[in-house]
């Protein structure tokens, strides 16, 4: 009795299909992570104004008077690891202190 050849390999049409589908979970997958991206930067932003605030409040408890952002951000006794960074620019000055003593960024949809 003679064995039939058995197929090795996939058919063109397979390949395809696997082309297809990877295509599409790519399609729907990129615009997801760019988007967690954005959201993340926005999430960090905000976390830096948080800890800026809480560190200005902590200021003022123990002096009775707020200082100056830059003040604040270059004591290592509040700030160990330096000044937060804005993860959107890489710089720390789109941080700013408002008329009510609260820090706040300038990036464009990051507060709050």
């Amino acid at each position: 009795m003679k064995l039939l050849n058995r197929r090795k390999g996939l058919t063109l049409i397979e390949l395809l299909i696997v082309v297809l589908i990877l295509g599409a979970l790519a399609a729907i997958a990129i615009p997801r992570m760019s988007q967690s991206s954005t959201t993340a930067k926005l999430r960090a932003c905000q976390a830096n104004v948080a800890t800026m605030n809480t560190q200005l409040e902590l200021w003022y408890a123990e002096n009775e008077s707020y200082p100056a952002l830059a003040t604040l951000v270059a004591d290592a006794n509040y700030f160990p690891d330096g000044a937060p960074v804005c993860p959107t620019t890489g710089t720390s000055t789109p941080y700013s202190l408002n008329t009510d003593n609260r820090v706040e960024c300038s990036t464009p949809g990051h507060n709050p």
